[in-house]
């Protein structure tokens, strides 16, 4: 089965939807055993500059008796040329339907793709709720940040993996080998893998809530659930993928890319990826020098972004970067999540490259009190000093990520980012080449579980829009370039990231009242949101807008990410007095709970 042509002529970038892709892998379907489906729940363009799909895509591939297929939401205009054609979703390589797959592996890095999951499997002519589906259906699973509070989607999903998937992988093949030859029940297949460390079934656990609408108790209801389930963590880090596979379209991040560490020790306390990706791992220079190289050769690329979330604290970086520019002749090198300082600027100087490329930098909150409070570390000194350095050496472009409703702000830290950027102009007017542009990014403060922040309120959407009237008003007419979030979609985004299962009523409601792409502007309509949360007795600011004590059985409690609940108190205790907590890399180990996996941590605390 494939697409006709007369379907997608009618379509935008009709080349999502038709595989082909130079190094893309395909199998004989008919001597092949055990068959996946990865699927990545937003548009082509997105999926394919994800970081987790290839590693997924290769690992899988590379078994013999395995095949891994891929398959991404299609865009509206799709969807509809499908459903009047009566054409089911097809797997981008062998074009077959998604329901002839053994396992539908979703990847959930964003609270608002939920109902483009709900979406696929639908399209797929797969039932959508797990409790409708049987030994006919194929077995449905998901990994991905988002799964750290699993609960919201608990009533689609048959099990989770919880954690780095290069970890569990091998562990969860061998179950599923084993219950294909035994012709086993779905049922006894979740009875293997719920025996299986950092993989939640939850069909196998019972929800139940106090009359004020609060989690009583989650409860394991089978002899294999854990009462709480562990993140998997990798000790290190395998090679990168080397051969992925190379669109034909541009994508968002249309380049090769080589994670060169993983984990972040710096502490931002609003950040989740600071805490589930930890512990800190880095990759041997020498290893992602040569992983360039086969990047270059397998896939053409002649620019190479070094993946982190701080890249600019890998150890003897300008040396990493000297070495590529030196080995690698005509290759521009991209450093994402550069942090504020001088250094950074003189790193970016030094890269490889045909232009001179935009320089990004994130203080965050525009009050030193309130860098204090969410651990951000860069003093109005040191931010200032990065944007003349930046300005001395030729950028007439800076683009500045703020963020608004953070816990205690007020209108007065929200006045001294309008002063920060005041001064950032200054600075940038004193120097040659005329006035320069700068932009500003703000995004909503979203209180995300496994953070210190986990317990916060979140601002209301009433007071958020008055910070930015005033942002607007005043940035715009400073000569600042401005962008900003929706208060209504970090409102969702809020409640879904910290909702219980209970709101999988919700989310199946919204998908079938035509919720779908609500991360997209043109997809989201809130209120849709706002009448399925009516219609199933539940408010969005329940999840959102309301602080939670530090007692509080939260939904995601029995999912354990590494920190320990007690660092993550003591961190938010911390951040109320403005109290900062020094960078663990550098300094003493805080014993946030990982140290047990990081030799370096154990040296420092003697052990």
């Amino acid at each position: 089965m494939t697409y006709p042509d007369s379907i997608l002529y009618q379509v935008t970038r009709p080349a999502r939807y038709t595989g082909g892709e130079w190094n893309s892998v395909i199998k004989d379907w008919d001597k092949t055993a055990l068959r996946f489906a990865l699927c990545y729940p937003d548009l082509y363009e997105i999926g394919m500059s994800n970081m987790a799909l290839p590693i997924l895509y290769e690992i899988l591939n590379s078994q013999t008796d395995v095949l891994a297929e891929r398959i991404f939401a299609p865009w509206t205009d799709m969807e509809a040329a499908m459903r009047a054609a009566g054409i089911p979703l097809l797997s981008l390589e062998s074009k077959r339907p998604l329901k002839d797959f053994d396992v539908i592996g979703f990847s959930l890095d964003y609270e608002l793709t939920y109902t483009n999951v709900l979406n696929i499997l639908d399209l797929g002519q797969i039932p959508v709720l797990a409790a409708e589906r049987n030994d006919a259906h194929p077995i449905v699973i998901a990994g991905g940040s988002c799964c750290l509070n699993p609960e919201p989607m608990a009533d689609f999903i048959d099990f989770f993996v919880i954690g780095e998937g290069e970890e569990v992988l091998p562990e969860l093949l061998g179950s599923l080998r084993q219950w294909q030859k035994d012709k086993a029940p779905r049922k006894e297949l979740f009875r293997q893998v719920a025996a299986i460390d950092g993989v939640y079934v939850p069909g196998f656990y019972n929800v139940e809530y106090r009359a004020d609408g609060l989690v009583k108790s989650l409860t394991p209801t089978e002899a294999e659930a854990k009462p709480v389930i562990e993140r998997r963590i990798l000790a290190e880090l395998p090679p990168p993928v080397t051969r992925p596979v190379v669109p034909y379209i541009e994508v968002v991040h249309d380049r090769g890319a080589v994670e060169i560490q993983r984990g972040c020790t710096r502490g931002c306390r609003f950040c989740q990826a600071g805490v589930i990706y930890r512990p800190l791992r880095q990759r041997p220079q020498t290893e992602i020098i040569e992983a360039v190289g086969e990047l270059i050769a397998n896939g053409g690329y002649n620019e190479v972004s070094l993946v982190s979330l701080s890249t600019s604290d890998y150890p003897k970086i300008e040396e990493l970067v000297a070495s590529l520019g030196h080995n690698y002749k005509n290759l521009a090198l991209s450093l994402p999540s550069l942090r504020i300082g001088s250094f950074s600027v003189k790193l970016m100087e030094s890269l490889p490259t045909r232009r001179k490329p935009g320089l990004t930098f994130a203080p965050e909150a525009g009050s030193q009190r309130l860098r204090r409070i969410i651990n951000k570390g860069a003093t109005e000194e040191e931010i200032l000093e990065t944007a003349e350095a930046a300005f001395a050496r030729g950028w007439r472009s800076l683009k500045l990520y703020f963020m608004l409703g953070l816990p205690t702000e007020t209108m007065e830290d929200v006045e001294e980012i309008i002063q920060l950027v005041a001064k950032i102009r200054a600075a940038g007017r004193e120097t040659k080449g005329g006035m320069p542009q700068v932009r500003i990014s703000l995004s909503t403060f979203i209180p995300k579980p496994h953070t210190p922040f986990q317990w916060v309120a979140q601002e209301s959407a009433k007071d958020l829009s008055a910070k930015h009237e005033v942002l607007k008003a005043r940035l715009r007419r400073k000569g600042s370039r401005l962008s900003w979030q929706d208060p209504e979609v970090s409102l969702l985004e809020a409640a879904l990231s910290r909702g219980d299962r209970r709101l999988g009523r919700v989310i199946h409601q919204a998908w079938k009242s035509g919720a779908t792409f609500d991360a997209w502007g043109e997809g989201f309509n809130y209120q849709t949101w706002l009448d399925a949360f009516k219609q199933n007795g539940l408010e969005p600011g329940f999840y959102a807008h309301r602080e939670r004590p530090l007692d509080e059985l939260l939904p995601w409690t029995h999912i354990d990410a590494g920190v320990t609940q007690a660092f993550l108190k003591k961190e938010y205790q911390r951040a109320l007095k403005g109290e900062e907590t020094p960078d663990c890399h550098y300094n003493s180990c805080n014993a946030c709970g990982l140290e047990r996996l990081n030799a370096a941590c154990r040296q420092k605390l003697g052990a």
